[in-house]
């Protein structure tokens, strides 16, 4: 449930995927608030948004780790 209306998922995606690729070491609840902070969200108040990136952080980074 971290998206839901669709109104701001490509700039969310588009913003969380930057976010975790630039800061491998993680990042705290905090820090992809603020990096979330230009983006609109109608409908979830970012709680679940954020919680869902800093879920994906480690997957993320295991795969681009396995790509090179």
């Amino acid at each position: 449930h971290a998206l839901q209306c669709g109104f701001c998922t490509p700039g969310m995606v588009m913003s969380a995927i930057d976010l975790v690729a630039k800061n491998p070491q993680g990042l705290t609840e905090q820090e992809i608030r603020d990096g979330l902070e230009g983006n609109l969200c109608r409908c979830t108040g970012y709680h679940n948004i954020v919680k869902a990136i800093a879920a994906a952080q480690p997957l993320m980074h295991a795969a681009a780790a396995a790509a090179e």
